[in-house]
């Protein structure tokens, strides 16, 4: 089977190295995005494997569809960057990557912890030479209360994490998880909003989802809450946390994602100028760590997504319904 692999970064490369001399397949590879100039590229494929910073809409899988393609993979967990409602419907089947959540739910604590004791300003500091103390007092993670919405194997590996640190854990999920009220006490929205001094969200981002952080849930939030979210920018109005920071209703943002972020994230834009506005001001606060779509973003992971993005295809092609398949 010949598969095309679109935004082949330099860090995945050994792991496809390592694919095709296990699996039988070719691979057409490539830095580009996906683009609909690219049938000659496609000539002989079957499939394809992406990554998330294109929009997959229905020129491109029509494009696909006649050039051949019957298999489309991302090779992230997220998958709302895909018109999976419409390559079902001309007959490309679409699975994701699955990778452990452990990467990510570090990533998630470390922020809270960079947030807690000011780490954004200590750096700056440090850099022009000024170790002075004033306005860096922090607070302790045992005193709080923290509240994470979402408890899919993100959530709960946070969750497994935050048991070491002695705080109050609360959770919110549409259906609630046994083994989650182990370790945490499942509450509605508004009382998480209500009593959490940390809240991180963990959700996937559908049109249900879409601005589930927003001026309304943040207004029921308690004064200098402090917000992380390394799942998917859209889930926060990008608005509403600006309001939220200028009126120091939130004391603090640990952001790996933003809203708006597609073509700024991955690349390096040191002399360009930036087209999201809103992005580049929020960041420029003291009290806003911002990271660049980086949690996911361990040896493990890169490795996991890699053979996701293989062998979901061989698996589709094998099977009437692969097992990651959506």
């Amino acid at each position: 089977m010949k598969i095309a692999v679109y935004s082949m970064r330099s860090d995945e490369r050994p792991y496809f190295e390592q694919i095709k001399t296990q699996f039988p397949v070719t691979l057409a590879e490539t830095t580009k995005e996906p683009s609909t100039e690219d049938r000659e590229f496609l000539s002989g494929c079957d499939g394809v494997s992406i990554l998330g910073q294109t929009a997959i809409s229905g020129d491109l899988l029509d494009m696909w569809k006649e050039c051949g393609i019957q298999y489309l993979s991302t090779r992230t967990i997220g998958y709302n960057h895909i018109d999976v409602a419409y390559a079902n419907k001309i007959g490309i089947r679409v699975c994701n990557a699955s990778y452990a959540p452990n990467g990510v739910a570090d990533f998630t604590v470390m922020l809270m912890l960079m947030c807690l004791r000011n780490y954004k300003q200590a750096l700056w500091r440090g850099q022009v030479n000024d170790y002075s103390l004033f306005g860096l007092i922090g607070r302790e993670m045992r005193s709080l209360t923290v509240g994470v919405i979402g408890t899919g194997r993100i959530g709960q590996a946070v969750l497994r994490n935050l048991t070491g640190f002695g705080c109050r854990l609360l959770a919110y999920n549409a259906h609630q998880r046994p083994e989650v009220r182990e370790i945490a006490e499942y509450v509605t929205l508004d009382e998480l909003y209500r009593q959490c001094d940390i809240i991180t969200i963990h959700m996937p981002l559908v049109e249900s989802t879409r601005h589930f952080i927003n001026s309304e849930s943040i207004r029921k939030m308690k004064k200098g809450v402090i917000l992380i979210n390394c799942a998917r920018g859209p889930l926060a109005d990008l608005d509403a946390l600006i309001d939220g920071i200028e009126s120091e209703k939130i004391g603090a943002l640990g952001l790996d994602v933003v809203e708006g972020e597609e073509g700024i994230t991955h690349v390096d834009h040191r002399i360009d100028i930036i087209s999201n506005q809103k992005m580049a001001y929020l960041r420029q606060f003291r009290n806003v760590v911002m990271t660049q779509h980086m949690a996911f973003y361990t040896e493990e992971a890169v490795e996991s997504m890699v053979r996701s993005g293989i062998l979901g295809i061989l698996e589709m092609s094998r099977s009437e319904k692969g097992s990651t398949e959506l």
